[in-house]
């Protein structure tokens, strides 16, 4: 398992694009989280298995009705203990 970084970009603010991949995580039970950033981008931090992550990232491109997402791009990360708190799939704020 590996934690994933994804930077969605596009119209993905103010039209259900967070709650949508929160519901989706969940599904999928996957831990990690979504937010805005300010500077109208969305970031996600999943933790995925390889198999998964293709799956995901067309979840993370088809977004939410409203939405219409330019590009997505992740890398892998590795994150403090205190970054992986988290409980299922989040969005924060």
């Amino acid at each position: 398992m590996e934690t994933y970084h994804f930077i969605i970009t596009g119209k993905v603010q103010g039209v259900f694009y967070r709650k949508t991949i929160q519901q989706m995580g969940s599904l999928g039970h996957i831990r990690g989280y979504v937010r805005n950033l300010q500077n109208g981008n969305v970031e996600v931090v999943a933790d995925l298995y390889e198999d998964q992550l293709d799956e995901f990232t067309m979840v993370l491109k088809n977004g939410s009705p409203s939405s219409a997402v330019k590009d997505v791009t992740y890398t892998i990360v590795e994150l403090d203990e205190d970054d992986l708190l988290y409980d299922g799939f989040e969005i924060r704020y």
